[in-house]
This record gives C-alpha cells, sequence and structure tokens, in this order.
C-alpha cells in the first residue's frame, strides 16, 4: 500500500497522481553511451589499450550507479493531490513528506524548459500561506498537476 493510501483521511479522495518524468535517466544512459564509444576506441588505441577499457569500465559503472540512483528516487517518490491538500512524499529509507492543505495554497507556479515542453516534463511550485514554498523537481506532465490543484469542487 502506498504512502499516500495511507495517510487519507475519511471523505478525502485522490484527484491526481504524478510521478518523476523519464528524463530523470538520462545522465545515467549518456554515461552508459559515453562508456560504448569509448569501449570501441579501446580496439583502435594502440599501445593504451588497458587504460582506455579501464576508462570505459569506470564510464560504465557511473552509468549504472546514476541509473540505478534515478530509479530508487523515482520509485521513493509519491506525488498526489486530494480534494484536501497535496501530498509529496520522496525517499523509502529515510522518508521526507509535505503535506500542503488545498486551501492555502496561493499559487502554483510550472517552469517548463523548451525541451520539457517537448517531452512533456516541467517543475512544479507551490506556494502556500505560512509553509514557504515547495518544489517538486521534472514532474511528468506537470499542467495537469497544476490544474488537479487549482480546481476547486
Amino acid at each position: 500500500m502506498s504512502y499516500v493510501d495511507r495517510v487519507l483521511q475519511p471523505g478525502e479522495r485522490v484527484l491526481a497522481r504524478a510521478t518523476l518524468h523519464w528524463v530523470i535517466y538520462l545522465n545515467g544512459l549518456f554515461a552508459l553511451l559515453a562508456a560504448a564509444v569509448v569501449a570501441v576506441a579501446a580496439s583502435r588505441a594502440q599501445g593504451f589499450e588497458d587504460a582506455v577499457r579501464f576508462i570505459a569500465l569506470l564510464l560504465a559503472a557511473v552509468g549504472a550507479v546514476l541509473l540505478v540512483r534515478a530509479w530508487y528516487h523515482r520509485w521513493g517518490m509519491e506525488i498526489a493531490v486530494t480534494n484536501r491538500r497535496v501530498i509529496y512524499k520522496t525517499g523509502i529509507v529515510r522518508r521526507r513528506t509535505v503535506e500542503m492543505n488545498v486551501e492555502q495554497i496561493e499559487s502554483v507556479e510550472v517552469k517548463q524548459s523548451i525541451l520539457g515542453r517537448i517531452l512533456g516534463y516541467g517543475s512544479i511550485g507551490l506556494h502556500g500561506t505560512g509553509a514557504g514554498t515547495e518544489i517538486i523537481p521534472r514532474v511528468a506532465d506537470p499542467l495537469t498537476l497544476r490544474n488537479a490543484v487549482t480546481a476547486r469542487e
């Protein structure tokens, strides 16, 4: 059972859920691609094959670590908008949660780069009364999440 489902109050229902966009895997994929390019170059590097293979192996290890880290981050994050509040949870072992009452949210800011607009991701900024600002980066389909927060029943 997810964190959001466990903390729902009586009469509270989920209006929208969001996840991190797949773009968070790009750093790891680029490192693996660089490892492949260096590995191909190792076959042509005469006299330096071992050193170039070591660099390729190092790049592959960095890419694998980045991919696992991104997967862990995506797996441990929950974002939900209910009819009463916005719930944002990160972490599995060490948890951090932010819950803002929908009535206390003054504004919702959506930031999207050109690539974010093309691929459908962006950052959401929730500005609340007395609660400060909470930025949620690289959210998939941020406009749907914004609409769920700003829509009043």
